[in-house]
């Protein structure tokens, strides 16, 4: 007769891993449009750096990560190590910031405040969640960020 093995503990069920979030889209604005917040005639720009500051209910820096954006000026700022220690204080909505570093391209490399790109641009929630059986992100919105030219000619574009 088979004996049959006891258990100590329930077998476990996978834990949910969740993540937050940020992402948004890094731009060169058009001279015409430079000192707005008009983003008419704006074109991405291919692995730009953005920076994600997170600070705690003491105001202290909690967080803190540089990303590029992808070939298409997009960036997906997976904050990972990221802690909610006190609940509606430290949320990303209030807690987190995101700011331009720099561009690649020497003809567009001027930071703004557009959106509040140089002073630090505030999350947005837009409603977005990615989900599967083990997986869950909260997906926040930031920008769009703008880079502007050094000059701009008379003939503005």
């Amino acid at each position: 007769m088979a004996v049959q093995p006891k258990y100590h503990h329930a077998p476990t069920t996978p834990q949910k891993k969740s993540d937050v979030v940020v992402e948004g889209v890094v731009y060169c604005q058009s001279c015409k449009y430079a000192g707005s917040w008009s983003l008419t005639g704006a074109k991405t720009i291919p692995s730009a750096r953005v920076s994600v500051t997170c600070k705690n209910s003491r105001h202290q820096v909690s967080f803190y990560k540089a990303y590029q954006a992808d070939k298409h000026g997009y960036f997906y700022a997976q904050l990972d190590g990221f802690k909610l220690s006190h609940g509606v204080l430290d949320h990303p909505l209030q807690a987190c910031t995101v700011k331009l570093l720099s561009s690649p391209l020497a003809t567009c490399n001027v930071r703004t405040n557009l959106n509040y790109g140089i002073d630090g641009a505030k999350l947005r929630s837009e409603g977005k969640v990615l989900r599967s059986p083990h997986y869950e992100a909260v997906i926040y919105a930031a920008g769009p960020l703008a880079f502007r030219p050094e000059t701009c000619s008379n003939h503005h574009g």
